[in-house]
């Protein structure tokens, strides 16, 4: 069972050592909130920082910035202040590097702001970094699919984290970080379809399963124009690897699908990511059949038992 997200705190706790806390060895004054220090010196979290003073974050996994999004964070801020701070760290210099914020980063200095509140944490190697960076983005949700899934990978190539690692920071299955790391192996051209919202994540999952780089594009474009649903493209995809071969009918021994073995293809068809058919005898006996279409297919899904076997 899939653990309840209990917010963004919890998650950045479970991926950073002990040693990653709040920096209080060169606070900034803004208030004395009452916080005590473990020697009872009392000391401020949040600090007040000049804006100039603030890097980029070299790990930032969001590539795309929507200009109407950012407009509507500026009139929030002018009308309500700034309600999360962003998150920085120290620099040997002096200065800071943004650790999440970006965007509210942004938007002070489009108002003009000098100033920004912030939260000071201590963070010492890039791995911890990048992490910090990545899952904060990702449980906010505010990546598009084909970001959250270079986030995933990055998290696994860069920081050396398993996908049951990834799936524990981040709160989801193991099977969701798989199927999200699939996305990479589209087409670009497909990919950016995804990132401009004309197609669905379910409709990029389906064209994953056909071979040819020009079938993936036909059915791209028919997509967009005819306004397919998954299911029709899900169904053009098993005609195409199949080669046009009509599913077959029900046997005299076999029983239509109930609403309960329904539900069980549609569960399983999220899990494996492919098709599933799930057919039941009279006698209450059956079959379910996985699909998969080409060798690397096969390989995913070997892995995946394999991975729910341990």
């Amino acid at each position: 069972m899939t653990k309840a997200k209990t917010g963004l705190g919890r998650g950045l706790d479970a991926l950073l050592s002990p040693s990653v806390k709040e920096d209080i060895t060169k606070p900034i004054p803004i208030e004395n909130n009452g916080v005590k220090s473990d020697d009872g010196k009392s000391f401020n979290v949040i600090a007040k920082i000049s804006t100039s003073k603030i890097r980029p974050n070299p790990y930032q996994p969001r590539s795309e910035f929507d200009k109407e999004a950012l407009d509507e964070l500026k009139k929030s801020i002018l009308e309500n202040g700034l309600i999360q701070p962003v998150t920085v760290r120290r620099t040997e210099d002096g200065n800071f590097e943004l650790i999440s914020g970006e965007r509210r980063l942004r938007a002070f200095n489009e108002i003009g702001y000098r100033e920004i509140p912030a939260y000071i944490i201590k963070v010492e190697t890039k791995e911890a970094m990048l992490a910090l960076s990545l899952i904060e983005n990702i449980q906010r949700e505010t990546l598009n699919p084909i970001e959250v899934a270079r986030a995933y990978e990055r998290l696994m190539t860069e920081c050396n984290l398993s996908q049951e690692d990834i799936a524990e920071k981040v709160g989801k299955n193991r099977t969701t970080i798989t199927n999200s790391i699939r996305l990479l192996k589209l087409p670009s051209e497909i990919q950016q379809s995804l990132i401009r919202n004309e197609i669905t994540v379910g409709h990029a999952r389906a064209l994953i399963n056909i071979e040819s780089y020009e079938q993936k594009l036909e059915i791209l474009k028919k997509i967009i124009t005819d306004k397919l649903t998954v299911r029709q493209v899900e169904n053009i995809v098993r005609k195409l690897n199949k080669g046009g071969v009509k599913k077959k009918k029900a046997t005299k021994d076999e029983t239509p699908a109930s609403v309960h073995v329904a539900a069980l293809e549609d569960k399983l068809r999220n899990i494996f990511g492919t098709k599933v058919s799930c057919k039941q005898k009279k006698d209450g006996s059956g079959s379910i059949v996985i699909e998969f279409y080409s060798s690397d297919e096969l390989e995913r899904l070997i892995e995946l038992v394999e991975s729910i076997e341990g």
